[in-house]
């Protein structure tokens, strides 16, 4: 029987939520944690011992609705080989005293309303790899972590058709979230999923239209996937916010409670880095790079003016902050602080 928790929770729900949590944690640290055998054997031979990361869940209140922040790990890639401005990128990159190439964070976000169990995003799946050596693939051990089950989510949105936003929804054909139905702007639905458009597609962009259909067609076969057209609300508190460019339908989403605002932007920012200081640079996976500098541009003004909390795909887990203008030009990522209070 298919069960959501809803929100507010009293104490006892939260402590059972918490304990459930904490249990599959232990669980699933003990299946991967290296055996003290293994620790042993590794440090007789001199080999470095395999880390494992922590469960990657970050917990906070918006008003009355819980947004729960998952990992699905994180995605390595030589971003000043595939942005515009390369010279640019590098550069920023040595400013902040970081590598290349950079890991960067697979962010989802999950919203509880108290009615409904809304997830935006699936992350990688096994598009990017599996197993021990993936460092993707991880929406499901850390949604179990943070107390929760696939079985319980009502609703996937999707900010837009990509492997590593759309690739989640199936494993092996199977669906992941086999009680959801799947949202999407119809803009991306008629073009990833669309046959013709995959056959007058360049070579290189063939694969996503393949990955897109194994990932998404599981739902629109059980009659699960669902489409939108541009601003309107999904749900009570949530409301698609077109921001077309990097996709033909790619989709912010604002997320509003009592007053407070959360605004999912999907793949505005890839390498913030760069980006917040000059939105005119572009990645390769635009689908139109003109348009994706028009919605990033609108998007940064919005959330700057306003206030909003941002939720981004790609900043560092758990990739929330704010928006400021910066006094040198562009704009700066103001990243939201550490919260326990009002978690628990």
């Amino acid at each position: 029987m298919k069960t959501t928790i809803k929100l507010p929770m009293n104490h006892i729900a939260r402590a059972i939520t918490l304990l459930a949590g904490a249990v599959a944690a232990t669980i699933a640290l003990s299946i991967s944690a290296p055996s003290q055998a293994h620790a042993e054997s590794a440090k007789t031979a001199g080999v470095p011992m395999a880390k494992f990361q922590a469960p990657g869940f970050y917990r906070m209140m918006l008003g009355s609705f819980e947004v729960t922040v998952l990992s699905d790990g994180t995605a390595t890639r030589h971003v000043d080989e595939i942005m515009s401005k390369p010279e640019q990128v590098r550069a920023a990159f040595a400013h902040h005293h970081e590598d290349l190439p950079a890991e960067l964070s697979i962010n989802t976000y999950l919203i509880n309303t108290g009615s409904k169990l809304v997830l935006v995003d699936t992350g990688a799946g096994e598009l990017f790899g599996s197993g021990k050596d993936s460092s993707s693939g991880r929406l499901v051990s850390n949604l179990r972590a943070a107390g929760y089950q696939p079985e319980q989510v009502d609703a996937v949105l999707l900010t837009h058709i990509h492997g590593d936003h759309s690739g989640g929804l199936s494993i092996a054909g199977k669906r992941v979230f086999p009680n959801a139905d799947v949202y999407v702007d119809k803009k991306d639905a008629d073009y990833w999923l669309s046959q013709t458009q995959a056959d007058a597609a360049p070579a290189a962009r063939r694969l996503t239209f393949t990955q897109s259909r194994a990932t998404v067609n599981p739902y629109a076969d059980a009659g699960h996937l669902k489409t939108f057209n541009g601003a309107q609300e999904i749900f009570p508190g949530i409301s698609s916010l077109p921001s077309y460019g990097h996709t033909p339908g790619h989709t912010a989403y604002v997320i509003a409670s009592q007053g407070k605002n959360l605004l999912l932007w999907g793949d505005v920012i890839h390498v913030g880095n760069a980006q917040f200081k000059d939105p005119s640079i572009t990645i390769a996976y635009d689908s139109d790079a003109a348009a994706a500098i028009k919605s990033r541009e609108y998007l940064l003004q919005l959330a700057a003016g306003k206030g909003y909390l941002v939720g981004s795909a790609h900043m560092s887990f758990p990739g929330l902050g704010h928006i400021g203008n910066s006094p040198a030009g562009g704009y700066e990522w103001l990243v939201a602080p550490y919260q326990i209070q009002g978690t628990y």
